[in-house]
């Protein structure tokens, strides 16, 4: 067995430990936010779902302040395809907490997948605010300004998406987009260049770069 293999069966024994713990822990505390919240996070790093919703869900309901319970809650909402539950569940934690920059960037990728630019913007736009190295709310950003046409603004958005990481692929896609909009064929041609050999799949039709689901803050 190679030692990544190794390392992957000892994270996965470690991780079923800690959730018989908490198991435990609330046998004798059921109503200990904290527990179902730290339960929540074992069971969505074991891909597990609806088990980790529910107990995001009795956190919430055991503490109805606790925010980051929210942003987690939304973060699993959107992997299951409810983009309803995941903006409704994202804007009770911004009503909570006004400076969790995750939740602004989770509410402005499920505005775009619904297609609405126009509420992905001021989403994503706080969330670079709360948090300026927040790479995917600039890549959203840039996403949505190329939906609204606004060829200038999503370049800036992306120049700075490669200030934070030269490499991201998704973003010299969305230069070569925007650039192309703007009629300067040279520099949309080297985007497209350097979005190719960093391996992202250019198909026939040429439309905005997607950024990956968002992520959970632990």
């Amino acid at each position: 067995m190679s030692d990544t293999a190794q390392d992957a069966k000892q994270l996965q024994s470690d991780l079923n430990q800690y959730i018989r713990y908490l198991r435990e822990r609330l046998f004798f505390e059921p109503d200990s936010p904290v527990f179902h919240y730290n339960l929540g996070l074992a069971y969505a790093r074991k891909g597990l779902r609806a088990e980790a919703i529910a107990e995001f869900r009795q956190a919430i309901a055991c503490d109805p302040s606790m925010a980051q319970a929210y942003v987690n809650l939304g973060g699993l909402y959107f992997q299951e395809g409810d983009l309803d539950q995941c903006i409704e569940a994202n804007l009770k934690a911004v009503a909570l907490d006004p400076n969790l920059a995750m939740a602004y960037s989770n509410l402005g990728f499920a505005y775009l997948q619904k297609g609405n630019p126009d509420e992905a913007i001021p989403a994503c736009r706080k969330a670079v605010e709360l948090m300026p190295n927040l790479l995917q709310a600039h890549n959203n950003l840039a996403i949505a300004h190329i939906q609204r046409g606004e060829w200038r603004e999503s370049v800036a958005a992306s120049i700075k998406v490669l200030e934070l990481n030269p490499d991201f692929a998704p973003a010299h896609f969305n230069l070569h987009v925007a650039y192309q909009a703007l009629g300067d064929d040279e520099k949309a041609a080297h985007h497209l260049g350097r979005a190719k050999t960093l391996g992202y799949p250019v198909g026939d039709e040429e439309t905005p770069a997607r950024q990956p689901e968002p992520r959970r803050e632990g």
